[in-house]
């Protein structure tokens, strides 16, 4: 790859969101400023290997692509009088569009309303924010390119049908928008700390940084346990990032991980999150969420300076209080690694065989690991097999093909003994 090539690809992950988010409050048509967007990269990617990288790519784009909005604007009046509003619209002074001065934050806002599914919220953000192609965010969601590609589309029409505004909420109408966002930036994070695309880096740091920096913003927007709790969340997940894929591109485990290579800084900012969380519900506040009780189970994690110094004990007892508030099969699973660790693989085998989650790979990768644990070698042979056919991410792909030849290659020796 040319390095013309890195600064476009380096360009579409920095600048993507800002130029879609600055094009929409401009032009007021998410779907306009998208396909400005796309126009705009597209543009760079002819112009700029004989043009040169411009100082400033992410004002290049942003210019080139008001442009190509205007033309459209334009092409597709049928009155004079169009080509003089798109002329405004370009030059437009600065609106009221909210308490906190950040596109980005508004566009998130937009995509997020209340008005639109969970599933398109969460497809739209990640398209128009985290800049996924869409066989990525399909992978994400297990369902099929055409089907998410229609969800997004048919959640920008009802943006424009519905003239749903782009604009960060009042504070009256605030709690009310925010646990939206949350599930929204969780899943940003998550999927950039271990991507879905089988063609992106394993971890995209783009997209973590991205979501930490945005949960940062809603924190001082509309502070409360549950958002703090987020923030915590992914400080001390990101805290892990450096020590999370090996040298030759592998999945490290939490237990093989180099603690040593994990951010302190981090750890000790989110811990002191988890406290202060700690001490609002001990001082009569709301009882801890979701993220709260994911925090306070990756404050444990990241307590230990050893895996074998784990307090496993707590790890489940903090995952039966999450179950009991979100008794989704994911965490059920999640749970049951827990209590492998307790109880045995043994008991957690026979409450994992019991999830509905055959369409997903850690369900099939925690399956192999505890038959193998139990020594079930052709069974946990299979399960890796199933498990890596679901996997997109190439790491985590080569950590469960390592795996399962390693369960090959002990079965050759045993016959051969």
């Amino acid at each position: 790859m040319t390095s013309v090539d890195d600064a476009i690809t380096r360009a579409h992950r920095q600048e993507w969101a800002r130029v879609v988010a600055t094009l929409t409050r401009r032009f007021g048509d998410l779907g306009l400023a998208e396909d400005a967007a796309a126009e705009a990269f597209a543009t760079a990617v002819e112009r700029w290997p004989s043009d040169g990288v411009p100082a400033n790519p992410g004002a290049w784009l942003t210019t080139t692509g008001s442009r190509k909005a205007i033309d459209r604007i334009r092409r597709e009046s049928r009155r004079d009088d169009k080509h003089e509003e798109a002329r405004l619209l370009f030059d437009e002074p600065p609106r009221d569009v909210g308490a906190v001065d950040d596109d980005r934050l508004r566009l998130i806002f937009t995509c997020c309303h209340p008005a639109l599914s969970p599933e398109a919220r969460v497809a739209l953000t990640l398209r128009m924010v985290g800049g996924l192609t869409m066989p990525e965010i399909a992978r994400a969601f297990l369902v099929p390119e055409p089907t998410m590609g229609q969800r997004i589309t048919r959640a920008k029409a009802k943006i424009k049908a519905a003239h749903i505004p782009y604009r960060v909420p009042e504070a009256e109408d605030l709690p009310g928008r925010v646990d939206g966002v949350l599930a929204v930036l969780f899943l940003v994070f998550n999927e950039g700390y271990l991507a879905t695309g089988p063609d992106t880096d394993p971890v995209r740091h783009d997209l973590t940084v991205e979501a930490i920096r945005l949960t940062r913003l809603v924190r001082e927007l509309a502070p409360s346990g549950e958002v703090t709790g987020l923030l915590a969340l992914m400080l001390l997940t990101q805290a892990r990032a450096a020590a999370r894929v090996s040298v030759t591109g592998e999945l490290v485990t939490l237990d093989e991980q180099d603690r040593g290579a994990w951010d302190r800084d981090l750890i000790d900012e989110g811990h002191a999150l988890v406290r202060q969380c700690l001490a609002d519900v001990a001082a009569g506040g709301p009882p801890p969420g979701r993220y709260q009780l994911l925090a306070a189970i990756n404050a444990v994690h990241t307590d230990a300076r050893d895996a074998r110094d784990t307090d496993w004990s707590q790890i489940t007892t903090l995952y039966d209080r999450l179950v009991r508030l979100d008794p989704s099969p994911v965490v059920a699973l999640n749970r049951a690694i827990a209590v492998a660790q307790v109880d045995g693989p043994d008991v957690a085998l026979a409450l994992v065989d019991r999830l509905p989650l055959d369409g997903y790979h850690a369900f099939h990768a925690t399956r192999a690991d505890l038959l193998r644990r139990l020594g079930r070698s052709a069974d946990a042979r299979d399960a890796y097999d199933r498990a890596i056919a679901l996997a997109g991410n190439t790491a985590e792909t080569a950590y469960l093909t390592r795996r399962r030849d390693q369960l090959a290659l002990q079965g050759d020796r045993s016959a051969g003994s």
